[in-house]
């Protein structure tokens, strides 16, 4: 199979959008020029700082001694809950929380108790990072230590019904129809347990922040967040500074999968710290903290039951999750949200059920929610194809949603019909044997398996500010982050195609937050809202433009009115007679003009024409967009080989094709989908933390034994795009793909197991002894 990328034109007018552009910070990462979070060496006095950590999950500090850590050369100090500065406001209780917008309502190093292993109880500052290590070393923690609960499992656990979850964004209970009766109506009745386990985001840069206080009231942080703005709040909230005050920088992230996506505590630690000894500090949590300071996936049971006809068509879904919370949060991925809408399906209901442990609050991973939620009606999906002699994707195609069904509402744009068919078409679905356990490959059992894609465009906003110059060249700058994913690249395109030059005349800055501010960069929300924001911004250039040749005696527009001209290869031109116009250059440079600055609000909704069009962008779909549901779509191929007398799985083939609206670079996308389509295969063959169910302690925190893919893990990847447009969702139409590329992936891979095998596994990952377990069917 020829698994080149497969670019396509995407820019019908020509131009950069659409691209396959190398990256252009490309030359910045490879010859080290890029500075990270705990790069900002030459801070004057910069001294480092080291987390003392619980061993405990659950307890009451009795005493800590700190005397041999003072005694060590070059130690500046050892911060207690006893002597740590104290703040304006901590997170502790539901009113603070929600004004900080922190992701747990608990603050370590604010009190004496302990609620679960890895919480920091002291921040050493020394000199060097060695001699803070050693100190920290030395510093001696007495605990008082009472009997954890580890997970809902625990059979100490309560159980109970939290009525919103998603830290209260989401309802916990959803009902449309009358899914019992309907269930126990049905012909096909199908009732499955899927099991999910603990996941940690393991992002090559760990967390890491670097603080400086410039003046009493005056804070510079380097911090390696998805999000400065969101930092910025949580920061200047807890501090009782105003939000000026207060300056974070974020110029490249080393990964972050959502761990970056809010303000954990080590990030005011080091705030904090900074403040007591009166010089920058920087603290870089070490591998193992990273396991207990910045969140998880939590462990989770779905149990889902599915009641359709006996020509396959759903008749009711019963959707239950429980899983484990923190002694404070709510917190729980909203599984079901998938579940109600990915088909057609009259009836449906969803519960959730937590149990609270000694364990840090979770958070949002890749595709929070989508990700598990898919896993387990994917997998049902399949149980009844199976079940009816139907083929895995006909099954879908018989309950394909034309619109949404959990609320009614027509798709802005939905072309999953033609992923499906793409998809099968590169993968040759067409030539599965549609039995299970019957396909061979010497000793090796093959196994075919698919499973569909999809996740919400998140509603959200920013801004951007474009300064175009009389040379040609322009500024474009907004407070985004670039996860590493491509965002310089792909908005250094937008903003040349949306002022007519070419990338290398562009300027592109983000990261800070005394730019215009900008979302963060996780939820799929960044492409579309930065690149609309641009957009927009460079719009508003135009118009400046336009209005300043209207009233030039010398301009061949002169008392042309405005609505009259348009932009067409950077001319402003009539548009009654295209002839008459000229270039922005020649007007600025007779106006003496040096340059001529636009600022923009890229939300979503704010309707989509053309993304070279003059003018600002078309605002009469902005009642349109509250009228329909906005979804990413796709779909993924995958082939397994299964070794029987070991166990273990291999992925041997791979094709994904998804249709995100508007591309905004060719190869950057086709890696993105890469990226998340490897991460699903970790999650569906290899990820698991493991938490001992005694001590409350994650037993394998360390990258040597929590097993992610590695390149001898992944085989060649197809990737295709469906063009589509969108007119409702933002200037550009952009959908976004960082989150969809992971969503369906677990499932494809069990799915193919099961035709491998003739095994349903139902608890991830499928490791080789969940596949030995239970006799695998021979034929």
């Amino acid at each position: 199979m020829d698994t080149e990328p497969k670019f396509f034109e995407t820019n019908p007018q020509g131009g950069s959008v659409g691209q396959p552009l190398d990256r252009v910070d490309g030359r910045a990462k490879v010859t080290g020029q890029a500075r990270y979070s705990a790069e900002f060496n030459n801070l004057p006095g910069l001294v480092h700082a080291v987390l003392k950590t619980s061993d405990v999950a659950k307890g009451r500090i009795q005493s800590i001694d700190t005397s041999a850590a003072l005694k060590e050369p070059g130690v500046l100090a050892v911060l207690t809950h006893q002597n740590l500065p104290k703040l304006a406001k901590t997170p502790n209780d539901a009113q603070s929380k929600k004004a900080i917008g922190a992701p747990m309502g608990f603050l370590p190093l604010t009190s004496d108790q302990i609620h679960y292993a890895g919480q920091a109880v002291a921040v050493v500052v020394a000199d060097t990072l060695e001699r803070a290590q050693h100190a920290a070393a030395l510093v001696r923690v007495n605990i008082a230590a009472e009997k954890p609960a580890a997970s809902y499992e625990d059979p100490k656990a309560e159980l109970f019904d939290p009525q919103k979850v998603q830290d209260g964004k989401t309802p916990g209970h959803t009902v449309r129809g009358n899914p019992k009766a309907a269930f126990a109506a049905s012909p096909v009745q199908l009732t499955h347990t899927y099991v999910h386990a603990i996941n940690h985001h393991n992002p090559m840069e760990p967390g890491a922040t670097t603080a400086h206080w410039e003046a009493a009231d005056r804070l510079t942080v380097y911090e390696a967040t998805q999000g400065v703005t969101r930092t910025q709040k949580a920061l200047s909230t807890m501090l009782g500074l105003a939000a000026e005050q207060v300056r974070v920088v974020t110029k490249y992230i080393g990964g972050g999968f959502g761990c970056k996506g809010s303000s954990w505590p080590h990030t005011v630690l080091t705030v904090q710290t900074a403040k007591a000894v009166g010089r920058p500090v920087k603290l870089s949590l070490t591998r193992p903290q990273m396991f207990t300071s910045m969140g998880h996936r939590e462990d989770q049971t779905q149990t889902l039951k599915i009641g359709a006809t006996k020509d396959g068509k759903l008749t009711a879904l019963i959707h239950e999750k429980t899983s484990t919370t923190s002694p404070w949060d709510d917190y729980a991925e909203p599984n079901s949200r998938i579940i109600n809408l990915l088909y057609a399906c009259p009836t449906f209901e969803s519960s959730y059920q937590l149990a609270r442990a000694n364990v840090m609050t979770s958070t949002f991973m890749r595709a929070p929610g989508e990700a598990p939620g898919s896993f387990a009606i994917e997998c049902s999906m399949d149980d009844l194809a199976y079940q009816l002699g139907i083929d895995p994707l006909e099954i879908r195609l018989r309950n394909y949603a034309e619109k949404d069904p959990s609320n009614g509402k027509p798709w802005s744009s939905k072309s999953l019909k033609q992923c499906y068919a793409r998809g099968a078409e590169l993968f040759g679905w067409s030539k599965r044997n549609p039995k299970a356990g019957a396909t061979h490959d010497g000793r090796l059992l093959v196994g075919w398996g698919m499973a569909t894609a999809s996740y919400p465009v998140h509603n959200n906003q920013g801004t951007a500010r474009v300064r175009l110059y009389a040379d040609g060249h322009a500024l474009v700058q907004t407070g985004a982050t670039d996860l590493g994913t491509g965002t310089y690249t792909v908005m250094t395109q937008v903003a040349a195609d949306a002022l007519w030059i070419t990338p290398d005349k562009v300027r592109f800055e983000l990261g800070d937050t005394k730019l215009p501010t900008a979302p963060n960069s996780g939820g799929a929300v960044a492409a579309g809202t930065v690149s609309s924001s641009i957009y927009m911004a460079a719009q508003d250039v135009w118009q400046k433009l336009i209005k300043q040749a209207t009233q030039d005696k010398k301009s061949p527009l002169f008392r042309a009115k405005p609505a009259d001209v348009v932009v067409e290869k950077g001319r402003m031109v009539l548009k009654s007679d295209k002839t008459k116009g000229e270039d922005f250059a020649t007007l600025m440079k007779r106006n003496e003009m040096s340059d001529v600055e636009g600022s923009g609000n890229g939300k979503y909704g704010a309707g989509y024409e053309s993304g070279l069009a003059a003018g600002p962008a078309d605002s009469g779909h902005q009642d349109d967009m509250a009228g329909h549901s906005m979804h990413s779509f796709g779909a993924h191929f995958c082939e397994v080989k299964v070794d029987p007398d070991l166990g273990t799985v291999r992925v041997t083939r791979w094709v994904s094709v998804h249709a995100a609206g508007r591309i905004l670079n060719a190869k950057t996308a086709r890696s993105q989908i890469i990226g998340g389509s490897i991460f699903g295969i970790g999650c569906a063959l290899m990820e698991a933390t493991k938490r001992d169910q005694n001590f409350a302690r994650y037993t394998n925190a360390t990258l040597a034994d929590y097993h992610i893919p590695v390149s001898a893990d992944i085989p060649e990847m197809t990737v295709e795009f469906v063009n589509e447009h969108d007119p409702y969702i933002n200037a550009m139409g952009v959908k976004g793909i960082g989150e969809i590329s992971m969503v369906g992936v677990a499932a494809a891979v069990a799915n193919a197991v099961f035709h491998a095998t003739g095994k349903r596994i139902r608890s991830l990952p499928i490791t080789p002894d969940k596949v030995l377990e239970t006799k695998i069917v021979q034929v």
